[in-house]
């Protein structure tokens, strides 16, 4: 377990997200690999997804990651796609209805190949154009590229394989240099977003200790931490601040 004021949690560099996103898709697969036919339909914590069309939305997500014409492809039709909505979810909705009809056996295909050339495109990417301003529209707001790339598109990732996980009873890998280092991210960017003084302790494989001063405690599963943190559960208190992924 790690224990850390906010302030001492380093920041994450890009290449220690393209690390996490290769071995994501990895764990990502062999999760795939595990499951029958009838469990592809199953519904999820994303209401309106079932976990085939959950993996749909993925493949869609690294496709935007390899490819920058398919980027602008998914926010051009988004911004139509669910009017008065977040583009993101527009986006969202984009990825799902382009390849929400395919069998499992090609959504996990894709994903695998669509994944090993998003992290290629995005490890590439200049500093630069990482720090390019982009209007991502709420929850996100105004964010440099490399947080899309990097943090976000890692995060998301990792979130739906709980979300699959959880949906279809299969066990769950975790383990502190891969899971443990992204719940530690979102640690502090909680930390960061509330701006308050805290105690926190997070159990389970992804866990660790953390705390800036005499502030309000908590004790929960790091696991779900992140699930509320998300929108997945509902948190009173500190635990309301929310954290994108």
């Amino acid at each position: 377990m790690t224990n850390a004021t906010s302030e001492e949690m380093q920041a994450m560099r890009h290449s220690d997200w393209m690390t996490l996103a290769t071995e994501e898709y990895r764990r990502l697969d062999a999760l795939l690999a595990e499951l029958g036919n009838g469990e592809w339909a199953m519904p999820t914590d994303c209401a309106e997804w079932t976990v085939r069309q959950m993996v749909a939305h993925l493949v869609g997500a690294a496709d935007a990651g390899a490819s920058m014409r398919e980027l602008v492809h998914q926010a051009r039709l988004g911004r139509t796609a669910r009017p008065g909505e977040p583009g993101v979810d527009g986006m969202n909705a984009v990825q799902v209805r382009e390849r929400g009809d395919r069998e499992p056996a090609r959504l996990r295909s894709d994903l695998a190949a669509s994944g090993t050339r998003a992290v290629r495109r995005r490890s590439g990417l200049p500093a630069a154009l990482r720090a390019l301003p982009i209007p991502f529209g709420p929850p996100l707001g105004t964010k440099p590229l490399g947080y899309l790339m990097g943090c976000i598109y890692t995060r998301d990732a990792w979130m739906h394989r709980v979300d699959i996980a959880r949906a279809t009873g299969r066990a769950l890998r975790l383990t502190a240099d891969h899971d443990g280092r992204i719940v530690a991210d979102v640690v502090a960017e909680w930390a960061r977003g509330h701006g308050q003084p805290y105690r926190l302790t997070l159990t389970g494989p992804a866990g660790g200790s953390w705390s800036n001063g005499d502030g309000e405690t908590h004790t929960l599963d790091a696991v779900e931490f992140c699930r509320i943190l998300s929108g997945r559960a509902p948190g009173s208190g500190l635990l309301a601040q929310p954290v994108s992924f």
